[in-house]
């Protein structure tokens, strides 16, 4: 099976073809979004959210994420695979920045990182592609910011903040980032910031005028447990499955109908009679 290179992603979107992404935090979930197609798989800070039951995403560490990121890395063959620079792992320096990425490459083996942030972080990005590391950028709503917009809501609604956004935009594309993730923008906003960059913009809550979209896969199959947004769709809901097996699981187990012969292990007979035998001789 062909990795996937950045190159290959440039390609696909030159043709006219539509990017797919989505997040993994483990090996079965990515192994089977790899399998089936999907280009590059974020191993996203929603990790706090969707699988540690926290409130925000500010208080994941490098090693929660390196340590989920590799898991991710090996199940992938054929998409890339990014690794999300956690909350205070890069805003405090140039130096922590590269340092931590590296981190995402030479422990997790991941092939890229992404970082949230505009103008801000200019210096960061620029860092971290001058060290070797391809980084994608992510503009819009920035999850890692959530008390200064006062929870997750949709950002440039009116002129002066879209215009940031678009600075932003610009702003990391010179800054070298090979891709941009917008997240809750407005449409209208998308189809303007993709007239001022170059590069792939793909969004998450940001409209169809995109190069490709990204989604947490907790939230396409129904396995979130906290407020839906807008944007998701839920493409097969697995909460009512699934509690329905464990159910049954545990009717069984309280019913001593599991496990059945089938699902046992048994000596031979043979085997049986002897170790009779030897427990006589040593008198237990």
């Amino acid at each position: 099976m062909h990795k996937l290179t950045i190159k290959d992603i440039y390609d696909k979107v030159h043709e006219g073809k539509k990017i797919a992404l989505m997040t993994a935090y483990d090996y079965p979930i990515a192994k089977l979004e790899d399998t089936v197609g999907i280009d590059i798989i974020l191993v996203g800070d929603s990790i706090a959210t969707t699988v540690f039951g926290r409130d925000d995403t500010l208080n994941v560490t490098m090693d929660d994420m390196i340590h989920h990121a590799e898991a991710v890395s090996r199940a992938c063959d054929r998409a890339i695979v990014i690794g999300d620079m956690p909350f205070m792992t890069y805003q405090t320096s140039i130096r922590d920045a590269i340092f931590n990425a590296g981190r995402f490459v030479s422990e997790a083996k991941c092939d890229a990182v992404k970082l949230e942030g505009g103008r801000n972080y200019v210096a960061q990005i620029e860092g971290i592609v001058n060290a070797g590391i391809p980084v994608m950028g992510h503009i819009g709503l920035l999850p890692q910011s959530y008390h200064r917009y006062g929870g997750y809501r949709v950002q440039g609604k009116n002129a002066e903040a879209a215009l940031g956004i678009i600075k932003d935009a610009i702003a990391i594309e010179k800054a070298g980032v090979f891709a941009i993730i917008a997240e809750s923008v407005p449409e209208n906003v998308t189809s303007l910031i993709k007239n001022y960059v170059s590069v792939p913009v793909f969004g998450i809550g940001a409209g169809s005028n995109c190069d490709g979209q990204i989604i947490v896969v907790n939230d396409i199959l129904g396995l979130n447990f906290g407020k839906t947004p807008k944007f998701v769709k839920v493409f097969k809901d697995l909460k009512p499955i699934i509690s329905e097996a464990i159910s049954k699981y545990v009717y069984e187990v309280n019913s001593v109908k599991y496990p059945t012969h089938e699902y046992e292990y048994h000596m031979s007979d043979v085997e049986r009679k002897r170790l009779e035998e030897l427990l006589k001789k040593i008198n237990l």
